[in-house]
């Protein structure tokens, strides 16, 4: 009897389309990003990639799913605490085309070096006092994507100091 529970038996899988919307709902999803986890989800032959992408140009045709939207949610979301060139590459990591990428960048306000200093300011504060704290500092502006000349002078003349 414990066999009939409806916890007990398995779920049909749900339908490609209503996966898509699902993951969509919650938060935007680049092109590239919606198809990998997909395809994630079961098989990887060639029928199956061509239903994903038949389901992901139906979503995008009703405006479900747009690499633009994407893009400018991305930047918005990374600007203030990475360069512009970090994010640029983020999207093309995320495969989100060279003109929705350059569109979202020349869309926003990026100042890098303003969003370096301000950056600074809020983790660091402070000039670093010796050598492995400045190399920390250096580290860690560098991973945020902004050049190694603007950081140096940026640690050998402190803003508010």
């Amino acid at each position: 009897m414990a066999a009939d529970h409806p916890r007990n038996s398995p779920r049909p899988p749900r339908p490609l389309k209503v996966r898509a919307a699902a993951l969509l709902a919650r938060r935007e999803y680049s092109r590239a990003d919606l198809r990998k986890k997909l395809a994630a989800g079961g098989d990887r032959n060639a029928d199956a990639m061509t239903e994903i992408d038949a389901v992901l140009d139906e979503l995008a045709a009703l405006g479900y799913l747009s690499d633009t939207r994407f893009a400018k949610a991305l930047v918005q979301q990374k600007s203030g605490g990475y360069s512009k060139r970090a994010i640029g590459a983020t999207l093309k990591a995320r495969g989100v085309s060279g003109e929705a990428a350059t569109d979202a960048l020349a869309g926003s306000e990026i100042d890098d070096q303003d969003a370096m200093v301000a950056l600074w300011r809020r983790r660091f504060g402070k000039a670093p006092l010796d050598d492995r704290e400045k190399a920390r500092q250096v580290r860690f502006l560098q991973s945020r994507g902004f050049a190694l000349s603007a950081i140096f002078k940026l640690l050998r003349d402190p803003p508010g100091e």
